[in-house]
C-alpha cells in the first residue's frame, strides 16, 4: 500500500470521514465542558468510548507498564488521537474491501 492508498481509507472514505467526524464532534464537546465547566467529571469518557476496542488494550498495556500510576494528559490525548486514526483505517479498509476496490496485486493486462 502507498501513502496515498492510506490517506484515502483513513480520511476520504465516507464510513472514515462519519467516524471521525463523530469523533471530533465528541472531542469538541468534551472540550467545551471542560473549559466552561467548574466540574467537568467524567466527560473525556465519551471519546474514549469511540475508540473503545483498541484504547482498552492500549490502556490496558499502559497501566500494566507503569503501575498505579496515571499516565499523562498529553500521553492519554496522544494515544487516543493514534486509536481513533488506527480503528478509522481499518474501518476504510473493511468498507473499500467489501465493496471490492481493494486490489490484492499489480495490475495485469
Amino acid at each position: 500500500m502507498t501513502v496515498r492508498t492510506l490517506v484515502r481509507l483513513t480520511f476520504a472514505n465516507p464510513a472514515s470521514a462519519i467516524y471521525l467526524g463523530l469523533v471530533g464532534a465528541a472531542v469538541a464537546v468534551a472540550t467545551g465542558v471542560t473549559l466552561f465547566s467548574p466540574d467537568p467529571g467524567f466527560v473525556w469518557v465519551l471519546p474514549a468510548l469511540f475508540a473503545f476496542p483498541l484504547f482498552l488494550v492500549v490502556t490496558l498495556v499502559h497501566g500494566a507498564a507503569l503501575g498505579d500510576g496515571q499516565p499523562a494528559t498529553w500521553l492519554f490525548l496522544a494515544e487516543l488521537v493514534l486509536c481513533v486514526l488506527a480503528q478509522s483505517l481499518a474501518l476504510g479498509t473493511i468498507v473499500e474491501a467489501s465493496r471490492g476496490r481493494l486490489r490484492g496485486g499489480p495490475r495485469t493486462g
